[in-house]
């Protein structure tokens, strides 16, 4: 069964997460911008002023505060995809890859912005009193009951990564394996210490996550900075031609060396934008479903504090995660390891042939010795779980368009086994309907974006025209 399934699966993956798909995500962000004068470049530093003044300016409406509602989304965005997805990127396409990785992120706020905005703007209360909004809502009450398939198709989409992909058992068994690897800690006590976590936070609903995100999702990210800058600093004379090197090789072939085995441009391209979008998550959809619970004083503030996500997520997070990779050489031990005979102790790491979760571990132990590899282990923790609870409410916001309030209780305590048993077992499959659904959650959430564009493209301007802390 399951050799059949992965024999369906792969060539759908190839296809969602091929070209068609980037042209997409990226196309449909340019048009965005064009069409709303590159609004994010003007705008970035209103909407941090926004952020820090939140508390002050607030509405009746929602269940979280601006900073919650970003917390929250940040939490689902920061995840594997930050440490492994970026090794991941470079190891196949080169450093090139952390460029296109930049350029997505740049263009991806637009998309972040408007998909927010349109959350916002056809948000719904429940009879049970959630505030929901997404992709679903905005297809459901923006264009019409003709396209209620597609709102359908975004929910059911969402409640398979929710379940079955990156949301639960995949950031499970990323815990389980690093937890395990570093402290010899057996799995099935992190899946049972998870399943407790997990139940705890969710019973709570979308307060209590956003209030556990909102303080959590700072600290990690601090941390895992600081890790990161300890290294560079470490290399501080090498930051200025690795930045040139990932510039210029964003536009030029790599040439095999070590157990790298070169790299088009194109295929940098497709690795930076796959794993930009697998981290940031602009034009998925996903986020806009906790920023639609805020209690931001107009759309147009929240959608400016929404699209900062994208740049906290890969301009900073993961371009710290490439440089610490690019910048690392191999050591004497990693090359039990590696066992190339084409690499040797001195050679760039990132070359070695070694890709994923553990060219990332390398990179850190090879820097910092024990405490660098302790230090990515509660990173890659901290980062899985607070993911895991932004994908439970993303999950549930799903499951309450389908099947309404009465689906909530069930929805958290299904999530929260579901997610632990992820530790638990091997994941070849799992992370393939991951990929496959994440992606496919994208198709009618920018169907929806493109086809309400010249509302929106109007309503955005009327907006900005009431609110003089912006302009367009």
């Amino acid at each position: 069964m399951e050799e059949l399934l992965t024999s369906l699966l792969t060539p759908l993956n190839n296809f969602v997460w091929g070209p068609v798909m980037l042209v997409m995500l990226v196309g449909t962000g340019l048009y965005l911008n064009i069409g709303l004068k590159f609004y994010p470049f003007r705008n970035w530093k209103n909407a941090y002023k926004c952020l820090w003044q939140g508390r002050k300016h607030q509405s009746t409406e929602g269940e979280i505060s601006p900073w919650n509602a970003l917390m929250t989304a940040i939490a689902a965005d920061i995840g594997t995809g930050n440490i492994v997805g970026v090794a991941t990127a470079i190891a196949i396409g080169g450093p090139g890859a952390l460029f296109w990785m930049w350029m997505t992120a740049l263009v991806g706020m637009m998309t972040k912005f408007c998909e927010v905005m349109l959350s916002v703007k056809y948000r719904e209360q429940t009879p049970a009193g959630n505030w929901v909004g997404g992709a679903m809502y905005f297809i459901k009450n923006g264009l019409g009951p003709r396209w209620r398939w597609l709102a359908t198709a975004f929910a059911l989409f969402g409640i398979t990564a929710a379940l079955m992909g990156v949301g639960g058992m995949v950031q499970a068994n990323a815990i389980a394996v690093n937890v395990n690897s570093t402290f010899g800690v057996n799995q099935w006590i992190v899946a049972v210490v998870l399943l407790v976590m997990c139940l705890l936070v969710l019973v709570g609903g979308v307060k209590r996550v956003g209030t556990v995100s909102g303080k959590l999702v700072p600290f990690m990210a601090v941390f895992y900075v600081c890790l990161c800058l300890t290294i560079i600093f470490m290399h501080i004379e090498k930051v200025p031609s690795i930045f040139w090197w990932v510039v210029t090789d964003a536009f030029t072939p790599t040439a095999a060396q070590g157990g790298f085995v070169g790299s088009s441009v194109m295929l940098a391209i497709r690795m930076g934008v796959a794993r930009g979008v697998f981290s940031n998550e602009a034009g998925l959809g996903t986020a806009p479903m906790a920023h639609a619970a805020s209690t931001a004083e107009s759309p147009l503030v929240q959608a400016s504090i929404g699209m900062l996500d994208v740049f906290i997520d890969t301009l900073i997070v993961c371009s710290m995660t490439g440089f610490v990779i690019l910048i690392s050489t191999v050591t004497p031990e990693n090359l039990a390891l590696i066992n190339n005979a084409n690499v040797h102790a001195g050679d760039p790491l990132w070359s070695s042939g070694v890709n994923g979760g553990l060219l990332s571990a390398m990179a850190f132990s090879s820097n910092l010795g024990f405490f660098g590899e302790v230090g990515v282990t509660i990173s890659l923790t901290l980062f899985a779980f607070t993911t895991s609870l932004g994908w439970s409410v993303y999950g549930e916001r799903c499951a309450i368009y389908l099947f309404g309030d009465r689906a909530q209780t069930p929805f958290r305590i299904i999530f929260s086994v579901v997610m632990a048993s992820g530790a638990v077992i091997t994941l070849d499959l799992v992370w393939l309907i991951a990929d496959t659904a994440n992606a496919l959650m994208a198709f009618p959430n920018l169907i929806g974006i493109l086809l309400l564009s010249p509302m929106l493209f109007k309503y955005v301007r009327e907006e900005v025209a009431k609110d003089s802390r912006f302009k367009i």
